[in-house]
Protein backbone atom coordinates (compact mmCIF):
# COMPACT_ATOMS: atom_id res chain seq x y z
CA UNK A 1 0.00 0.00 0.00
CA UNK A 2 1.64 3.32 -1.21
CA UNK A 3 -0.53 4.78 -3.31
CA UNK A 4 -3.56 7.18 -2.24
CA UNK A 5 -6.11 6.59 -4.90
CA UNK A 6 -7.89 9.62 -4.46
CA UNK A 7 -7.57 12.79 -6.80
CA UNK A 8 -7.89 16.46 -7.26
CA UNK A 9 -10.20 18.14 -10.04
CA UNK A 10 -8.93 16.73 -13.29
CA UNK A 11 -8.94 19.90 -14.83
CA UNK A 12 -5.56 20.37 -12.72
CA UNK A 13 -4.19 17.75 -14.53
CA UNK A 14 -2.29 16.20 -10.84
CA UNK A 15 -3.50 13.76 -8.76
CA UNK A 16 -3.59 13.79 -4.78
CA UNK A 17 -0.85 11.25 -5.07
CA UNK A 18 1.86 13.61 -6.72
CA UNK A 19 0.61 16.67 -4.85
CA UNK A 20 2.23 14.16 -1.32
CA UNK A 21 4.96 13.09 -3.19
CA UNK A 22 6.01 16.94 -4.13
CA UNK A 23 5.61 17.67 -0.51
CA UNK A 24 9.45 18.60 1.32
CA UNK A 25 7.51 17.12 4.67
CA UNK A 26 7.19 13.41 4.93
CA UNK A 27 3.98 11.64 4.93
CA UNK A 28 3.40 8.36 6.55
CA UNK A 29 0.63 6.07 7.71
CA UNK A 30 1.57 3.57 10.49
CA UNK A 31 -0.89 0.68 11.54
CA UNK A 32 -2.30 -0.23 14.77
CA UNK A 33 0.72 -2.40 15.44
CA UNK A 34 2.87 0.27 14.80
CA UNK A 35 4.31 -1.12 10.97
CA UNK A 36 4.54 1.86 7.89
CA UNK A 37 1.35 0.90 5.32
CA UNK A 38 2.60 3.85 3.62
CA UNK A 39 4.94 6.54 3.65
CA UNK A 40 5.48 9.53 0.34
CA UNK A 41 8.64 10.12 -1.56
CA UNK A 42 9.77 12.68 0.67
CA UNK A 43 10.34 9.90 3.40
CA UNK A 44 13.72 8.17 1.27
CA UNK A 45 15.38 11.81 1.44
CA UNK A 46 14.56 11.95 5.24
CA UNK A 47 15.83 8.89 6.54
CA UNK A 48 17.27 7.19 3.53
CA UNK A 49 14.95 4.03 3.07
CA UNK A 50 12.78 3.46 -0.29
CA UNK A 51 9.10 3.12 0.30
CA UNK A 52 9.50 -0.50 -0.88
CA UNK A 53 12.58 -0.83 2.15
CA UNK A 54 10.31 0.31 4.94
CA UNK A 55 6.66 -0.57 3.97
CA UNK A 56 5.83 -3.46 6.22
CA UNK A 57 8.69 -2.68 9.16
CA UNK A 58 7.97 -1.39 12.54
CA UNK A 59 8.41 2.52 12.82
CA UNK A 60 10.28 1.97 16.33
CA UNK A 61 13.47 -0.20 14.92
CA UNK A 62 14.25 3.45 13.23
CA UNK A 63 13.88 5.20 16.31
CA UNK A 64 17.12 6.18 18.12
CA UNK A 65 17.53 3.51 21.13
CA UNK A 66 17.25 6.24 23.44
CA UNK A 67 13.91 7.79 22.78
CA UNK A 68 12.09 4.38 22.00
CA UNK A 69 10.59 4.56 25.29
CA UNK A 70 8.96 8.05 24.61
CA UNK A 71 8.29 7.00 21.39
CA UNK A 72 6.07 4.49 22.20
CA UNK A 73 4.21 6.16 25.11
CA UNK A 74 3.43 9.21 22.80
CA UNK A 75 2.23 6.63 19.80
CA UNK A 76 0.22 5.22 22.69
CA UNK A 77 -1.68 8.16 23.94
CA UNK A 78 -1.98 9.36 19.83
CA UNK A 79 -3.89 6.32 19.39
CA UNK A 80 -5.80 6.71 22.75
CA UNK A 81 -7.55 10.13 21.09
CA UNK A 82 -4.24 12.38 22.23
CA UNK A 83 -3.23 14.62 18.44
CA UNK A 84 0.51 15.40 18.62
CA UNK A 85 1.21 18.56 16.78
CA UNK A 86 4.80 19.15 17.65
CA UNK A 87 6.57 15.87 19.28
CA UNK A 88 10.01 15.14 18.47
CA UNK A 89 12.59 12.57 18.96
CA UNK A 90 15.69 11.31 16.97
CA UNK A 91 15.73 8.86 14.05
CA UNK A 92 18.62 6.79 12.39
CA UNK A 93 19.09 6.91 9.08
CA UNK A 94 20.12 4.19 6.60
CA UNK A 95 23.30 5.88 6.44
CA UNK A 96 23.59 5.79 10.13
CA UNK A 97 23.89 9.34 10.48
CA UNK A 98 20.98 10.99 12.88
CA UNK A 99 17.97 12.96 12.21
CA UNK A 100 15.99 14.88 14.48
CA UNK A 101 12.70 14.65 13.16
CA UNK A 102 9.24 16.84 14.77
CA UNK A 103 6.11 15.12 13.98
CA UNK A 104 2.44 16.69 13.71
CA UNK A 105 0.46 13.33 14.10
CA UNK A 106 -3.25 11.91 14.63
CA UNK A 107 -5.53 8.75 14.88
CA UNK A 108 -7.52 7.50 12.52
CA UNK A 109 -9.99 5.37 14.46
CA UNK A 110 -12.44 4.73 11.16
CA UNK A 111 -9.54 3.42 9.14
CA UNK A 112 -7.26 1.79 12.46
CA UNK A 113 -4.35 4.32 11.06
CA UNK A 114 -1.93 6.35 12.60
CA UNK A 115 -1.54 9.38 10.04
CA UNK A 116 1.57 10.91 10.56
CA UNK A 117 4.08 14.71 9.21
CA UNK A 118 7.31 14.04 10.08
CA UNK A 119 9.93 17.22 9.49
CA UNK A 120 13.29 17.42 9.56
CA UNK A 121 14.87 19.63 11.76
CA UNK A 122 18.11 18.65 12.48
CA UNK A 123 20.08 21.29 11.09
CA UNK A 124 18.05 23.76 13.23
CA UNK A 125 18.14 21.28 16.14
CA UNK A 126 21.71 21.26 15.73
CA UNK A 127 22.24 25.34 15.60
CA UNK A 128 20.40 25.14 19.08
CA UNK A 129 22.59 22.47 20.95
CA UNK A 130 25.60 24.47 19.82
CA UNK A 131 24.18 27.64 21.49
CA UNK A 132 23.19 24.68 24.63
CA UNK A 133 26.54 23.26 24.29
CA UNK A 134 28.86 26.70 24.32
CA UNK A 135 26.90 27.64 27.39
CA UNK A 136 26.80 24.72 28.73
CA UNK A 137 30.45 24.14 28.60
CA UNK A 138 31.22 27.19 30.05
CA UNK A 139 29.12 26.48 32.97
CA UNK A 140 30.56 23.34 33.05
CA UNK A 141 33.99 25.26 33.56
CA UNK A 142 33.07 26.64 36.81
CA UNK A 143 31.21 24.56 38.32
CA UNK A 144 33.19 21.63 38.09
CA UNK A 145 35.31 20.18 40.52
CA UNK A 146 38.25 19.40 39.43
CA UNK A 147 39.57 17.97 35.62
CA UNK A 148 37.76 14.60 35.83
CA UNK A 149 34.48 15.99 36.54
CA UNK A 150 35.13 18.66 33.97
CA UNK A 151 35.30 15.94 31.60
CA UNK A 152 32.23 14.02 32.61
CA UNK A 153 30.54 16.98 31.77
CA UNK A 154 31.96 17.42 28.51
CA UNK A 155 31.35 13.94 27.82
CA UNK A 156 27.75 14.07 28.48
CA UNK A 157 26.93 17.43 26.75
CA UNK A 158 29.06 16.54 23.26
CA UNK A 159 26.61 13.12 23.58
CA UNK A 160 23.83 15.29 23.09
CA UNK A 161 25.34 16.68 19.79
CA UNK A 162 26.25 13.65 18.41
CA UNK A 163 26.63 10.17 19.33
CA UNK A 164 29.58 9.77 21.62
CA UNK A 165 28.81 6.43 23.56
CA UNK A 166 32.87 5.69 22.55
CA UNK A 167 34.63 9.14 23.82
CA UNK A 168 38.06 9.99 25.35
CA UNK A 169 40.18 13.07 25.59
CA UNK A 170 43.59 12.76 24.68
CA UNK A 171 46.16 15.72 26.51
CA UNK A 172 50.03 16.59 25.52
CA UNK A 173 52.43 17.43 28.09
CA UNK A 174 54.88 19.43 25.69
CA UNK A 175 57.37 19.38 28.52
CA UNK A 176 57.35 15.88 28.83
CA UNK A 177 56.38 14.76 25.58
CA UNK A 178 54.11 12.59 27.51
CA UNK A 179 50.22 11.70 25.90
CA UNK A 180 47.60 10.70 28.38
CA UNK A 181 44.17 9.66 28.06
CA UNK A 182 42.57 11.02 31.48
CA UNK A 183 38.90 10.52 30.19
CA UNK A 184 38.55 7.60 28.38
CA UNK A 185 35.07 5.99 27.71
CA UNK A 186 34.90 3.07 25.58
CA UNK A 187 32.57 -0.13 24.87
CA UNK A 188 35.19 -2.54 24.40
CA UNK A 189 39.26 -1.16 25.57
CA UNK A 190 40.71 0.38 28.22
CA UNK A 191 42.44 3.55 28.53
CA UNK A 192 46.11 3.34 26.28
CA UNK A 193 49.39 3.63 28.68
CA UNK A 194 50.66 7.60 28.33
CA UNK A 195 52.99 7.69 25.20
CA UNK A 196 55.28 9.82 23.11
CA UNK A 197 53.69 12.32 20.53
CA UNK A 198 56.08 10.25 17.77
CA UNK A 199 53.77 6.95 18.81
CA UNK A 200 51.89 7.34 15.37
CA UNK A 201 48.21 6.92 16.37
CA UNK A 202 45.53 8.73 15.15
CA UNK A 203 44.85 10.93 18.32
CA UNK A 204 48.63 11.58 18.26
CA UNK A 205 48.38 12.97 14.91
CA UNK A 206 45.59 15.30 15.67
CA UNK A 207 47.26 16.83 18.16
CA UNK A 208 50.87 16.87 16.00
CA UNK A 209 49.05 18.46 12.87
CA UNK A 210 46.61 20.75 14.62
CA UNK A 211 43.98 19.19 12.11
CA UNK A 212 40.74 16.99 12.61
CA UNK A 213 40.75 13.93 11.47
CA UNK A 214 37.94 11.62 10.27
CA UNK A 215 38.55 7.52 9.35
CA UNK A 216 35.56 5.64 8.04
CA UNK A 217 35.47 2.77 5.22
CA UNK A 218 33.91 5.47 2.52
CA UNK A 219 36.48 7.95 3.24
CA UNK A 220 39.95 7.99 1.67
CA UNK A 221 41.75 9.29 3.97
CA UNK A 222 46.08 9.50 2.91
CA UNK A 223 47.55 9.63 6.38
CA UNK A 224 51.78 9.82 6.93
CA UNK A 225 53.78 7.71 7.14
CA UNK A 226 54.42 7.31 10.77
CA UNK A 227 50.62 6.92 11.65
CA UNK A 228 49.75 3.33 12.60
CA UNK A 229 46.63 1.28 13.58
CA UNK A 230 44.31 2.80 15.52
CA UNK A 231 45.07 1.30 19.47
CA UNK A 232 42.89 -1.82 20.72
CA UNK A 233 40.35 -2.74 18.91
CA UNK A 234 39.49 -1.48 15.65
CA UNK A 235 36.59 0.96 15.14
CA UNK A 236 34.14 1.52 11.97
CA UNK A 237 34.54 5.04 12.09
CA UNK A 238 37.12 7.10 14.18
CA UNK A 239 36.53 11.38 14.49
CA UNK A 240 39.03 13.19 16.23
CA UNK A 241 39.45 17.25 16.43
CA UNK A 242 42.57 19.14 18.15
CA UNK A 243 42.36 21.22 21.11
CA UNK A 244 43.50 24.44 20.41
CA UNK A 245 44.45 27.03 23.29
CA UNK A 246 46.41 30.12 22.34
CA UNK A 247 49.56 28.55 23.79
CA UNK A 248 49.21 25.79 20.78
CA UNK A 249 47.62 22.24 20.86
CA UNK A 250 46.76 20.92 24.14
CA UNK A 251 45.06 17.88 23.62
CA UNK A 252 42.38 16.01 21.24
CA UNK A 253 38.39 15.09 21.52
CA UNK A 254 37.64 11.66 19.96
CA UNK A 255 34.62 9.79 19.58
CA UNK A 256 34.50 6.68 17.83
CA UNK A 257 32.32 3.70 16.90
CA UNK A 258 32.37 0.19 16.14
CA UNK A 259 29.14 -0.57 14.16
CA UNK A 260 26.87 0.95 11.44
CA UNK A 261 24.35 1.83 13.57
CA UNK A 262 26.30 5.20 14.00
CA UNK A 263 28.41 6.79 11.41
CA UNK A 264 30.28 9.62 11.23
CA UNK A 265 30.70 12.44 8.60
CA UNK A 266 31.99 15.96 7.50
CA UNK A 267 29.41 17.67 9.56
CA UNK A 268 30.10 15.86 12.84
CA UNK A 269 33.46 17.04 12.16
CA UNK A 270 32.59 20.44 11.81
CA UNK A 271 30.63 20.30 14.93
CA UNK A 272 33.19 18.75 16.84
CA UNK A 273 35.70 21.35 15.76
CA UNK A 274 32.84 24.68 16.61
CA UNK A 275 32.77 23.38 20.82
CA UNK A 276 36.83 22.51 20.67
CA UNK A 277 37.99 25.48 21.24
CA UNK A 278 35.71 26.41 24.14
CA UNK A 279 36.19 22.78 25.85
CA UNK A 280 40.09 23.54 25.12
CA UNK A 281 39.37 26.89 27.44
CA UNK A 282 37.68 25.12 29.61
CA UNK A 283 40.01 22.72 30.03
CA UNK A 284 43.19 24.98 30.39
CA UNK A 285 41.17 26.85 33.14
CA UNK A 286 40.28 24.02 35.03
CA UNK A 287 44.51 22.99 35.02
CA UNK A 288 45.48 26.27 35.59
CA UNK A 289 43.12 26.58 38.91
CA UNK A 290 44.28 22.69 39.56
CA UNK A 291 48.00 24.29 39.12
CA UNK A 292 47.48 27.26 41.68
CA UNK A 293 45.24 24.49 44.25
CA UNK A 294 48.36 21.98 44.28
CA UNK A 295 51.04 24.87 44.54
CA UNK A 296 49.19 26.41 47.82
CA UNK A 297 48.98 23.19 49.06
CA UNK A 298 52.32 21.40 48.06
CA UNK A 299 55.89 22.24 48.73
CA UNK A 300 57.34 23.77 45.39
CA UNK A 301 60.62 22.28 45.58
CA UNK A 302 60.05 18.55 46.62
CA UNK A 303 56.03 18.86 45.53
CA UNK A 304 55.47 17.15 49.17
CA UNK A 305 52.44 18.44 51.13
CA UNK A 306 53.44 21.57 52.70
CA UNK A 307 52.52 22.36 56.41
CA UNK A 308 48.62 23.42 55.54
CA UNK A 309 48.21 20.32 53.74
CA UNK A 310 50.04 18.19 56.06
CA UNK A 311 48.22 19.32 59.22
CA UNK A 312 44.90 19.27 57.47
CA UNK A 313 45.58 15.59 56.80
CA UNK A 314 46.41 14.85 60.42
CA UNK A 315 43.38 16.63 61.62
CA UNK A 316 41.22 14.44 59.45
CA UNK A 317 43.39 11.40 60.46
CA UNK A 318 42.97 12.02 64.32
CA UNK A 319 38.99 12.31 63.79
CA UNK A 320 38.53 8.73 61.99
CA UNK A 321 40.99 7.53 64.35
CA UNK A 322 38.61 8.33 67.26
CA UNK A 323 35.81 7.25 65.81
CA UNK A 324 37.45 4.23 64.99
CA UNK A 325 39.23 3.55 67.92
CA UNK A 326 42.73 3.32 66.05
CA UNK A 327 46.58 4.33 66.26
CA UNK A 328 48.35 6.50 64.27
CA UNK A 329 51.92 7.99 64.34
CA UNK A 330 53.71 10.86 64.08
CA UNK A 331 57.08 11.14 62.82
CA UNK A 332 59.32 14.34 62.97
CA UNK A 333 62.52 14.08 61.00
CA UNK A 334 65.38 16.77 60.91
CA UNK A 335 68.39 16.29 58.44
CA UNK A 336 71.50 16.29 60.85
CA UNK A 337 74.32 19.13 59.64
CA UNK A 338 72.78 20.90 56.96
CA UNK A 339 73.83 23.77 57.58
CA UNK A 340 76.76 22.80 56.44
CA UNK A 341 75.88 21.33 53.30
CA UNK A 342 74.47 24.76 52.17
CA UNK A 343 77.69 26.23 53.33
CA UNK A 344 80.28 24.33 52.26
CA UNK A 345 78.68 23.24 48.49
CA UNK A 346 75.77 26.31 48.43
CA UNK A 347 71.97 25.79 48.19
CA UNK A 348 71.61 24.65 44.94
CA UNK A 349 73.48 21.21 45.89
CA UNK A 350 71.06 21.49 48.92
CA UNK A 351 68.32 21.48 47.02
CA UNK A 352 69.36 18.68 45.73
CA UNK A 353 69.95 16.97 48.88
CA UNK A 354 66.49 17.77 50.16
CA UNK A 355 64.56 16.75 46.93
CA UNK A 356 66.51 13.37 46.73
CA UNK A 357 65.48 12.98 51.04
CA UNK A 358 61.97 13.40 49.83
CA UNK A 359 62.17 10.71 47.52
CA UNK A 360 64.01 8.56 50.21
CA UNK A 361 61.45 9.06 52.82
CA UNK A 362 58.63 8.35 50.64
CA UNK A 363 59.52 5.00 49.46
CA UNK A 364 59.73 3.94 53.41
CA UNK A 365 55.99 4.40 53.55
CA UNK A 366 52.65 3.14 52.10
CA UNK A 367 50.65 5.53 49.44
CA UNK A 368 48.19 5.66 52.22
CA UNK A 369 50.16 7.64 54.52
CA UNK A 370 51.53 11.07 54.08
CA UNK A 371 55.13 13.12 53.85
CA UNK A 372 55.68 16.81 54.16
CA UNK A 373 57.82 18.89 54.23
CA UNK A 374 57.18 21.84 56.61
CA UNK A 375 60.27 24.00 56.24
CA UNK A 376 63.91 23.95 55.57
CA UNK A 377 65.01 20.37 56.20
CA UNK A 378 62.39 19.50 58.51
CA UNK A 379 60.06 16.54 57.66
CA UNK A 380 57.30 14.95 58.24
CA UNK A 381 55.16 12.09 58.13
CA UNK A 382 51.48 10.94 59.10
CA UNK A 383 51.30 6.92 59.69
CA UNK A 384 47.79 5.52 59.51
CA UNK A 385 46.30 2.15 61.29
CA UNK A 386 49.43 1.46 63.06
CA UNK A 387 48.60 -1.02 65.59
CA UNK A 388 51.78 -1.04 67.68
CA UNK A 389 54.41 1.02 69.20
CA UNK A 390 56.97 -0.93 67.60
CA UNK A 391 55.12 -0.55 63.87
CA UNK A 392 55.92 3.36 63.86
CA UNK A 393 59.76 2.62 65.38
CA UNK A 394 60.62 0.15 62.39
CA UNK A 395 58.81 2.72 59.75
CA UNK A 396 61.45 4.95 61.65
CA UNK A 397 64.38 2.57 61.54
CA UNK A 398 63.36 2.19 57.72
CA UNK A 399 63.65 5.86 57.15
CA UNK A 400 67.00 6.25 59.23
CA UNK A 401 68.72 3.54 57.57
CA UNK A 402 67.26 4.31 53.74
CA UNK A 403 69.89 7.50 54.92
CA UNK A 404 73.23 5.37 54.89
CA UNK A 405 73.39 5.42 51.06
CA UNK A 406 75.82 8.48 50.15
CA UNK A 407 73.51 10.73 48.10
CA UNK A 408 75.22 11.82 44.55
CA UNK A 409 74.63 15.35 43.72
CA UNK A 410 76.25 17.14 40.48
CA UNK A 411 79.25 15.10 40.71
CA UNK A 412 79.07 15.62 44.57
CA UNK A 413 79.10 12.44 46.81
CA UNK A 414 77.82 13.09 50.76
CA UNK A 415 76.87 11.29 53.27
CA UNK A 416 74.10 12.61 55.30
CA UNK A 417 72.24 10.98 58.19
CA UNK A 418 68.76 12.11 60.03
CA UNK A 419 67.08 12.67 63.70
CA UNK A 420 63.87 11.23 63.96
CA UNK A 421 61.20 11.57 67.02
CA UNK A 422 58.13 9.15 66.97
CA UNK A 423 54.94 10.46 68.65
CA UNK A 424 51.49 7.66 68.74
CA UNK A 425 47.75 8.81 69.34
CA UNK A 426 46.31 7.98 71.37
CA UNK A 427 49.47 7.23 74.44
CA UNK A 428 51.20 10.72 73.60
CA UNK A 429 47.58 12.84 72.82
CA UNK A 430 44.97 13.22 71.07
CA UNK A 431 45.10 16.50 69.37
CA UNK A 432 47.51 18.07 66.75
CA UNK A 433 49.57 20.33 68.42
CA UNK A 434 50.37 17.58 71.03
CA UNK A 435 51.56 15.27 68.60
CA UNK A 436 53.42 17.56 66.83
CA UNK A 437 55.65 18.71 69.83
CA UNK A 438 56.28 15.43 71.27
CA UNK A 439 57.64 13.91 68.17
CA UNK A 440 59.39 17.23 67.55
CA UNK A 441 60.94 17.49 70.99
CA UNK A 442 61.77 13.66 70.60
CA UNK A 443 63.45 14.74 67.66
CA UNK A 444 65.96 17.19 69.30
CA UNK A 445 66.47 14.45 72.04
CA UNK A 446 67.62 12.53 69.09
CA UNK A 447 70.14 14.86 67.89
CA UNK A 448 71.16 15.85 71.27
CA UNK A 449 72.22 12.05 71.29
CA UNK A 450 74.56 12.54 68.54
CA UNK A 451 71.73 12.21 65.52
CA UNK A 452 71.66 9.38 62.99
CA UNK A 453 68.52 7.67 65.74
CA UNK A 454 65.33 7.94 66.56
CA UNK A 455 63.36 8.51 69.65
CA UNK A 456 60.19 7.18 70.65
CA UNK A 457 58.65 10.11 73.12
CA UNK A 458 58.57 9.24 76.68
CA UNK A 459 55.26 10.32 78.12
CA UNK A 460 52.16 12.55 77.14
CA UNK A 461 52.79 16.86 77.55
CA UNK A 462 50.13 18.31 80.59
CA UNK A 463 46.61 19.12 78.86
CA UNK A 464 48.24 22.97 79.46
CA UNK A 465 51.11 24.42 78.78
CA UNK A 466 52.19 28.35 80.72
CA UNK A 467 52.12 30.61 77.69
CA UNK A 468 55.58 32.04 77.37
CA UNK A 469 56.11 35.75 76.37
CA UNK A 470 59.13 37.49 74.72
CA UNK A 471 59.82 40.87 75.11
CA UNK A 472 62.80 42.59 72.86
Amino acid sequence: MNQLPSALDPKAGITLGKVIDLLLDAICVVDAHGRYVFVSAAFEHIFGYTPEEIIGRSMIELVHPDDRERTLQAANEIMAGQPKPHFQNRYVRKDGRIVHIMWSATWSEADGMRIAVARDITELKRAELMQVALHAISEAAHSAEDLLALFRHIHLIIGKLLPARNFFVALYDGKKDELSFPYFVDEHDVAPSPSKLDSGTPSAEVIRSGQALLITPGTQVVLPEQVGPIIGRDSLDWLGVPLGTQRGIIGALVVQSYSGDVRYTEKDMALLQFVSTQVAAAIERKQTETWLQYVARHDQLTSLPNRELFHERLHTALVNARQSDQRLSVLYIDLDRFKLVNDSFGHDIGDLLLCQVAERISRCVRVSDTVGRIGGDEFVVLINGIDLPEHAMAIAEKIRAAFDSPFELAGHRLQVSSSIGIAMHPAHGSEEKQLMRHADDAMYNAKRQGGNRWLMTAEPLPQESPQISLQS
